[in-house]
C-alpha cells in the first residue's frame, strides 16, 4: 500500500530517536515526515515553518471576516457631518 508523503525529507522514528536535531536540521527548515514501518506518523515541523503555518491561517481566518463584512449593506457618510 501507497502512502502520501507531504514533504521531501523522510526520516524513521529511530533516527529521531537517535539524533532529533540531526532530523530537524536535515530538513532544512521545512517540515519532516517521521515514519512508522514505512507509513507516516506525524510530521516534525521546525518552529519557524509552525510560526508561519499558524499567520497564514490566521490571516485568511480574517480575510473571511472582512469578506463577510463586505456583504453588509453599504452606509453611506456625509464628509461634511463627520
Amino acid at each position: 500500500m501507497t502512502h502520501l508523503i507531504l514533504t521531501d525529507v523522510a526520516a524513521s522514528i529511530s533516527e529521531l530517536k537517535a539524533n532529533p536535531m540531526k532530523v530537524v536540521a536535515s530538513g532544512e527548515g521545512m517540515p519532516i515526515a517521521v515514519l512508522s514501518r514505512n507509513k507516516p506518523a506525524f510530521y516534525c515541523v521546525p518552529a519557524k515553518a509552525y510560526e508561519a503555518m499558524i499567520d497564514l491561517i490566521e490571516d485568511k481566518e480574517l480575510l473571511a471576516i472582512a469578506r463577510s463584512r463586505s456583504d453588509e449593506e453599504d452606509i453611506k457618510v456625509n464628509l461634511d457631518d463627520l
